[in-house]
């Protein structure tokens, strides 16, 4: 990134994009965020991770419906960042393309097998770089970084590398591919599939921070 007046000059919508790609990309450090269960102990305070459908909205908090079935009421922060989630295609992916793939845990071979693919904006570039790990498993990763190289057309493999590393990752050709576009709060409409990252208090209430929408219906499926 260049000077900080250099980002002055950039559209509103890439410099809220820019100022939420730690939050979005960084969230392989968050915890999943699950419904409480009925005597179950309270969630520890600190990061949180929901995904479900939005049911309502007002200009302090939103209620959703997580995939487990359960109603929750959901504090927004003042400095809330929104993005969408678009539909994709294989040939949006290109070498240099910054990325964020979940996946599996290695195979015999070494290779991630993708679990979904998230295509972000080049002011994007470098945010949260890196591989850890991830909620949508057992022994789930997310890697963020660029791709060096995509091959082939059926068993895809692509080289993503971050920093000093870098993992080579399997597409199946059913594997949704996804691209990021920058939104703003009227992207919440109820109905909405979306990913909300953001902290859990001592009381287990949850502020959100950033919230991925899913375009036109879309699932976001990271």
């Amino acid at each position: 990134m260049g000077p900080d007046n250099q980002n002055e000059d950039r559209p509103l919508h890439r410099r809220i994009l820019m100022a939420a790609a730690g939050a979005t990309l960084a969230a392989g450090a968050l915890a999943g965020g699950t419904a409480q269960a009925q005597g179950a102990p309270r969630p520890t305070a600190g990061p949180a991770r929901l995904r479900g459908t939005l049911d309502g909205v007002t200009e302090t908090g939103i209620t959703m419906i997580t995939r487990t079935g359960a109603h929750l009421a959901v504090a927004l922060s003042p400095q809330l960042r929104v993005a969408l989630v678009a539909a994709a295609r294989i040939e949006d992916i290109r070498p240099n393309s910054y990325i964020g793939t979940a996946a599996t845990a290695p195979q015999p071979d070494r290779t991630l097998r993708a679990l979904e693919v998230s295509v972000f904006p080049p002011e994007m570039r470098g945010a949260a770089q890196g591989h850890f790990a991830w909620d949508l498993g057992e022994g789930t990763t997310m890697t963020n970084g660029t791709v060096g190289s995509l091959v082939g057309t059926n068993g895809r493999t692509m080289v993503v590398s971050y920093g000093n590393g870098e993992k080579r990752v399997v597409i199946p050709d059913d594997v949704p591919i996804v691209m990021i576009e920058p939104a703003d709060r009227v992207a919440l409409q109820p109905g909405a599939k979306i990913v909300l990252n953001g902290q859990r208090d001592a009381s287990g209430a949850v502020t959100a921070a950033f919230i991925l929408v899913g375009k036109d219906g879309l699932t976001p499926p990271m």
